[in-house]
């Protein structure tokens, strides 16, 4: 039998994008529903970077605090080691109080913490182990969505559906939009090992030898990304482990004396990069934001913050139009058509910087990118050009192009 729910916004997904527009318009007394495929938020992630446009918001619905009290590390500057050299590429020290820093914390744990604070509010219903499948459309209009769940078949009719179930989201796919790739010539092999006994300082990105390795420190070990050419996989798995393991030790030898942890190729996933992104956002009655509107690379871990902007942004748009004009149609597809007007840009722009910087980084595996000692060109660069882009790149690798804040009045106060 099929269980019926009905809300106002139904929300396919669960990841920061679905968890922080929900909890937002359930503070803001609008009638919620979020479908989460997974039983829990207990598994790896690959964005567990937290810049200080989240941080801010995160202060803003009061949970700043309990945030800070998960576990996690502090950047104050993106560093890269490029053929021996360290380079100070980002200082996140010219921002403003009072999170002039980046932050690297287990999503699973921030997603928890979110979660649990939504289930605070009366007007907040999630919904684990729950597949969103398809839209349902009654005379053209989305109002709703089918799912499976562990119990057997949901339907969910709503105003308004919000896809936010990740780039390989099915009710997008459901709802005909198709993203425009471009293409990215670079796929990462993702794995972890123990931090060395002799401690070593932060580092997000090695570059030696034509290869880049990037480092995110965690509590107790790296996260490690090996950039390689897209569709080589195949090529490291037929050398195998040890010489990978080679590898990963040439280009940061400090991590020569660890490498071992990496037992074999079961413990390395590959990571497909992708940008893409939707020309059109919404149809009548249903939404797309985060991954499933514009797929954005690991460059410079702006994904999860771009999610939630998406999120803040639609409450803004949204909860006045449903408190002036309560569930009209005509308001909920205005509302959408002003979130993508607000956000394609700023979108646009980040997945310009990220898809130069990946130009740059293949560049980078095919020859050298800088000569130790380097050459009078490249000094001039270190000590003139480079002091002059680390407060700018600051901004807006730390805020993005168009950072959201919730706006006044939206907040009803926390339950």
């Amino acid at each position: 039998m099929t269980q019926q729910l009905e809300t106002t916004v139904c929300i396919a997904g669960g990841g920061p994008a679905g968890i922080v527009a929900g909890l937002i318009l359930a503070r803001a007394g609008v009638d919620v529903v979020v479908l989460e495929k997974h039983a829990d938020f207990l598994r790896d992630f690959r964005g567990d970077t937290v810049h200080p446009s989240t941080l801010n918001l995160l202060d803003q619905l009061g949970v700043g605090a309990q945030a800070k009290a998960i576990e996690h590390s502090e950047l104050s500057s993106l560093d890269a080691v490029i053929d021996g050299i360290r380079l100070k590429a980002v200082d996140f020290t010219t921002l403003p109080a009072p999170h002039p820093y980046v932050t690297l914390m287990p999503q699973w744990d921030l997603l928890t913490l979110l979660a649990e604070e939504a289930r605070a509010q009366s007007s907040f219903r999630l919904v684990l182990e729950a597949t969103a499948q398809s839209e349902i459309q009654e005379n053209g209009r989305v109002v709703g969505v089918k799912a499976s769940t562990s119990d057997g078949p949901i339907r969910v009719t709503a105003a308004l559906t919000v896809a936010a179930d990740g780039r390989d989201s099915a009710v997008r796919d459901s709802l005909g939009l198709v993203p425009h790739d471009y293409g990215v010539p670079i796929d990462v092999l993702w794995f972890r090992v123990p931090r060395p006994t002799k401690p070593m300082p932060d580092t997000l990105a090695n570059i030696r030898g034509g290869s880049a390795l990037v480092t995110i420190p965690r509590p107790g070990y790296f996260q490690c990304g090996l950039l390689i050419r897209k569709g080589t996989f195949p090529e490291f798995q037929k050398a195998g482990i040890e010489a990978f393991r080679h590898t990963i030790a040439s280009i940061a030898p400090r991590l020569t004396e660890v490498t071992a942890e990496i037992g074999s190729f079961d413990d390395v996933k590959l990571l497909s990069v992708q940008i893409n992104r939707l020309h059109k956002w919404w149809v009548p009655g249903a939404l797309c934001i985060g991954d499933a509107a514009h797929a954005m690379s690991p460059a410079f871990g702006v994904g999860i913050n771009y999610a939630i902007q998406d999120a803040v942004a639609l409450a803004n748009i949204l909860v006045p139009a449903l408190r002036t004009k309560g569930t009209d149609a005509a308001a909920i597809d205005e509302a959408c058509a002003a979130l993508q007007r607000r956000r394609a840009l700023p979108t646009a722009l980040m997945q310009r910087m990220q898809r130069v910087a990946h130009r740059l980084i293949n560049r980078a595996t095919r020859g050298v990118v800088l000569h130790n000692p380097p050459q009078l060109r490249e000094r001039f660069v270190i000590a003139v050009v480079l002091p002059r882009l680390r407060p700018i790149l600051a901004r807006i690798v730390g805020y993005g192009f168009r950072p959201e804040r919730i706006a006044r009045g939206i907040l009803r106060p926390r339950a």
